[in-house]
């Protein structure tokens, strides 16, 4: 294919959009590949679009080949069947819910699980019918509450969504492992780094849960690895818990006036000054810090609850997050506090929540009322003292002994994984890094299949529950940390793969006779059956043709200009920034075997 930039569809900007702190999205947007419509939400360019169409090609090529079977399922989509799985309230706002006419209910969907899921029940009825992958790439729809760095993070987006439908258990592990296969193939010919995560499934639901993480400074996503190759997302980082420690010399807990201690900071400060200890100073880590949270269930109701963690941690929102998923999490407002005179902003302490309140109650079934529910950082075991909130404005108590003086109703994963914590499988210390999440696998078992009756009879004929695999690639994140690997100070620098064009040809000059040999060599390299776009524009000069060639970022740039009186053309490698001189005579064969080694490199 040849194209002409005099009349492509393209137009190139020198500065930067106000709205683009990544360089993704400054540079797919002054390249010409995308535009904003609205916040998290972009149109596609022809520019971009064939870039988008080149990684959907890689993906369907290797999804085809692991033996999974393309469909295409409507974005506008009934409620019903994610009310029955309960999707339509564990959504929350994340969902884009609306009415048609005669006041139906409908969404746009995020997953399509469901769909899924009732086509193969439409379908299918034995056993014989199975194993079967289905997947589809399509657009999706979640109303970020924070959309972010062009297209990493949007309200609308590219998705591969691929599902497995097997038997039994044994049935899943292999169709995960085949698709497992097929993402580490399709990231692989991509050319982007990727590193396999251990996962929480979220509102997903399911067992295994696996990321595929590109290693990006600007990723939302933090990840762990350990010295024995263990790999995680942060968020589902299991903190291994300390032994329980003897506290048979602790004095029993006694409660002291710490004045305007309100922060750990502050806390640390007053209990060293009024309080020296004998062998070392207090520590932040001393100290039982209590974070109130709000947790809001599916349905709408918000339970107030605490959390017990060391002082020298922080609260990971995303953590927490995953800790309580499907519901959503938020900090405690004054309006739910209110609801619980009992907890003292600033000098709360377990007394005052869990089992250890004095208002706590429990019914004939078990279940505790009335108390605000205490959970505790796994760090938190028997044995441990602690310096904690003595629920009195200006009191703390010192020497709080976990088992002995409190307990709590179980732990949470809450506080930020550290640089240097031990891994959880004990092969040393964590080493952190951000990363983007291009690809997620989930094992999500019967979940759906239970939720909307999708049942075969099996070898026996009895009816069996089946059970399934989730697979997802963000299609179109792929493409933006593609663009954040793949560029440099002056622009793009796409891989052969997935590059729009495979060679630029820029007519660097006046002269006719430039202009007539960029355009016969521009048709033989395209006839050929390479994508070249040739840079025809007589009335731009030749420094605003290389910007733009170097913004754009095809793989080679095909100079010609002055080297034409010499017989001569220059050939630029985009990614490996070197360039030779070849002989008009030879250009197009020789740029045609260049290509052609390159694509097959990358294929």
């Amino acid at each position: 294919m040849l194209k002409n930039m005099s009349d492509y569809f393209v137009r190139t900007l020198r500065e930067d959009p106000a709205d683009a702190e990544v360089a993704s999205h400054k540079l797919m947007v002054r390249a010409g590949y995308i535009r904003r419509t609205a916040p998290g939400i972009y149109s596609w360019l022809p520019l971009g679009l064939k870039v988008l169409r080149n990684v959907e090609r890689v993906v369907r090529e290797e999804m085809d080949a692991a033996g999974a079977q393309e469909v295409l399922f409507p974005a506008l989509l009934p409620a019903e069947p994610y009310q029955k799985t309960d999707r339509w309230d564990e959504y929350g706002p994340t969902l884009f819910k609306l009415k048609d006419r005669r006041g139906g209910d409908y969404l746009l969907a995020p997953t399509h699980e469901e769909m899924f899921t009732l086509l193969v029940k439409d379908l299918y009825s034995s056993y014989k019918d199975l194993p079967t992958v289905l997947y589809q790439i399509q657009t999706k729809y979640r109303d970020e509450a924070r959309p972010r760095a062009g297209v990493i993070r949007g309200r609308e987006f590219v998705m591969k969504d691929a599902y497995s439908f097997d038997i039994d258990d044994e049935g899943l592990d292999a169709s995960y492992d085949s698709q497992r296969a097929a993402y580490q193939r399709i990231f692989d010919r991509l050319g982007l780094p990727y590193v396999i995560c251990a996962a929480m499934s979220g509102a997903m639901g399911g067992s295994r849960s696996e990321e595929f993480l590109h290693p990006c400074e600007i990723g939302e996503d933090t990840f762990v690895r350990a010295p024995s190759g263990y790999a995680a997302n942060a968020e589902a980082v299991v903190t291994p818990a300390p032994d329980p420690v003897d506290a048979s010399h602790v004095p029993a807990a006694d409660v002291r006036d710490t004045p305007d201690a309100g922060t750990i900071e502050d806390l640390v400060r007053v209990s060293n000054e009024l309080y020296p200890r004998a062998d070392r100073p207090w520590e932040a880590k001393d100290t039982l810090k209590s974070v109130v949270l709000t947790v809001v269930h599916p349905g709408g109701e918000r339970e107030v609850v605490n959390l017990g963690i060391p002082g020298d941690r922080e609260v990971d929102m995303k953590r927490v997050e995953a800790s309580f998923a499907p519901a959503e999490v938020e900090m405690a407002t004054a309006e739910d506090l209110a609801q619980h005179p009992e907890l003292v902003p600033g000098f709360l302490g377990p007394q005052a929540c869990g089992p250890n309140y004095e208002g706590r109650t429990v019914d004939a079934d078990g279940n505790p009322s009335g108390s605000v529910r205490f959970l505790v950082d796994p760090r938190v075991v028997d044995g441990t003292a602690w310096i904690a909130g003595g629920n009195a404005v200006g009191k703390h108590v010192y020497n709080l002994v976990m088992g002995r003086d409190f307990t709590a109703d179980g732990t949470v994963e809450a506080a930020q994984i550290r640089q240097g914590d031990p891994s959880p499988d004990g092969s040393g210390p964590l080493q952190l890094a951000r990363g983007i999440e291009i690809g997620h696998i989930f094992q999500l078992g019967r979940k759906y299949a239970q939720a909307l009756d999708l049942k075969v009879l099996d070898q026996n004929g009895k009816s069996q529950v089946v059970t399934m695999g989730s697979y997802g690639i963000g299609v179109s994140r792929v493409l933006a940390a593609l663009a954040e690997f793949y560029h440099d100070e002056k622009g793009l620098s796409w891989p052969m793969v997935v590059a729009p064009f495979h060679l630029q040809v820029v007519a660097a000059g006046k002269g006719e006779e430039i202009f007539s040999t960029a355009a016969d060599i521009s048709a033989a390299v395209s006839k050929a059956g390479f994508d070249v776009l040739y840079d025809d524009r007589k009335k731009v000069s030749a420094g605003v043709k290389f910007a733009d060639s170097e913004l754009m970022g095809m793989p080679y740039v095909l100079v010609v200009g002055r080297g034409l009186k010499q017989g001569v053309v220059e050939l630029r490698d985009r990614r490996g920034k070197s360039a030779r001189e070849i002989p008009v005579a030879d250009a197009a064969q020789v740029i045609k075997a260049e290509l052609e080694a390159n694509l097959e490199a990358n294929e």
